[in-house]
């Protein structure tokens, strides 16, 4: 959950929707994602709307605290149904993001997924997610959760090194996330994914392959691997500036994602989206599809996103004034935007074209189609995909999808 919130138009205190915003509403699922605003510690390289326990002391502090945020989110749920009105949805998807949302009680997190339960019902095969730090889990509080609806979790494993991980500022021990796989599969979780990052300063090619041959071996079904990005204003980005470690370059970033593909793909994994492998169909996070394919989803806590309708709103960021507005009984939108039809236009080429199934060329413009035709003479768009109206990335594409991407929606 991004730290900065963009600008837009004020959000009404009830936080009514345009009309337009649930017309076909029955014809899209609909999504929750809870977000959890607390950590133990900050990562260095971390961008993300999230607090220790000190940057939450003072003003707000007491608001702010994880002891009642269950049932602020739980107001926030109460809110979306009375927005929401009659729609007859029932949710399709749950994501509980952070921060560390296993720093709250295990019976906390099933109390949100039991409010969204209660305010809207669950799609018979909803797919329930967790983010999980490897170290904040123990096989009594997954047996918790698996009990209380969750049936998909993910764990932040980051690298396999010792080294890299104390660059990044993370505080599990190497193992501790295979190990977790291992205690989620005893506590019948159906889905587990290991989260990776590559590109660490200081990470050498055996670091990497060390890491792929940890997650392949500790058996889950899917592995999100993504380029260490440094973002301005953190810990990692001032220790670069200062010269104290160096900063990997594109090329770096080009091998180990070639790494990851060949070794993920020979241990059976079939990548889907640029970032993200699973091994079967079931397997994927149906949640992130909703966001890649433009659906519906509603975003509960401070600094989440929302889009319903092409009505896309976010909330206030601090805990303490998030709390607050709900504690008023105003919504703690923060602000609003309506997508236009060229809005919507751009977002689809933008996220479906990461997809494996592509982004139809009839979203296309002539710009774009002609830029098409030169990626697909530079091998950079699949001939096949493309012959029956699809643009599908290549593995050389995938390499470099920002910059494809940027043409194609000219």
């Amino acid at each position: 959950m991004p730290s900065v919130l963009p600008d837009g138009e004020p959000m009404p205190e009830d936080g009514a929707l345009p009309a337009h915003a649930l017309e076909g509403a029955g014809e899209r699922p609909l999504g929750f994602y809870l977000h959890v605003p607390y950590c133990a510690t900050r990562c260095g390289y971390c961008d993300f709307n999230t607090y220790t326990a000190s940057e939450l002391r003072g003003a707000g502090g007491v608001l702010a605290s994880r002891d009642n945020y269950a049932g602020q989110v739980t107001e926030e749920i109460r809110l979306a149904r009375k927005v929401l009105g009659d729609d007859p949805r029932p949710v399709r998807t749950v994501f509980v993001g952070g921060g560390t949302p296993t720093l709250l009680d295990a019976g906390d997190l099933v109390a949100m997924l039991g409010a969204i339960r209660d305010e809207f019902g669950l799609a018979d095969d909803a797919e329930v997610t967790t983010e999980a730090n490897p170290e904040s889990v123990d096989p009594a509080y997954l047996a918790t959760l698996r009990e209380g609806g969750f049936n998909r979790i993910s764990f932040g494993m980051q690298s396999a090194r010792q080294h890299v991980l104390k660059i990044l500022d993370r505080t599990h021990t190497p193992g501790r996330p295979e190990a977790c796989v291992a205690e989620a599969r005893a506590a019948g979780f159906e889905h587990v994914n290991l989260d990776l990052i590559y590109g660490t300063p200081g990470e050498s090619d055996d670091d990497w392959q060390a890491s792929l041959d940890a997650v392949i071996g500790a058996g889950p079904d899917h592995v999100s691997a993504y380029a260490l990005i440094v973002e301005e204003g953190t810990q990692l980005a001032r220790r670069i500036r200062r010269g104290e470690i160096p900063m990997t370059d594109d090329d770096v970033h080009a091998d180990r994602y070639l790494m990851a593909e060949e070794v993920l793909s020979g241990a059976g994994f079939a990548w889907y989206e640029v970032s993200n492998w699973a091994t079967s169909e079931a397997g994927r996070c149906l949640h992130n599809e909703l966001y890649w394919r433009g659906a519906d989803w509603w975003g509960a806590g401070p600094g989440a996103h929302s889009h319903v309708g092409g009505v896309r709103w976010w909330n206030v960021k601090h805990p303490g004034a998030y709390a607050a507005a709900l504690g008023e009984g105003r919504s703690p939108g923060a602000g609003r935007e309506v997508l236009s039809a060229e809005d919507r236009r751009v977002e689809r080429v933008l996220l479906e074209l990461r997809l494996r199934e592509g982004c139809p060329l009839e979203l296309l413009k002539p710009a774009g189609l002609a830029a098409a035709e030169r990626a697909l003479a530079d091998g950079l768009l699949d001939d096949g995909p493309y012959a029956e109206g699809r643009a599908v990335l290549t593995l050389r594409g995938r390499l470099l999808a920002d910059a494809v991407v940027r043409d194609l929606v000219d």
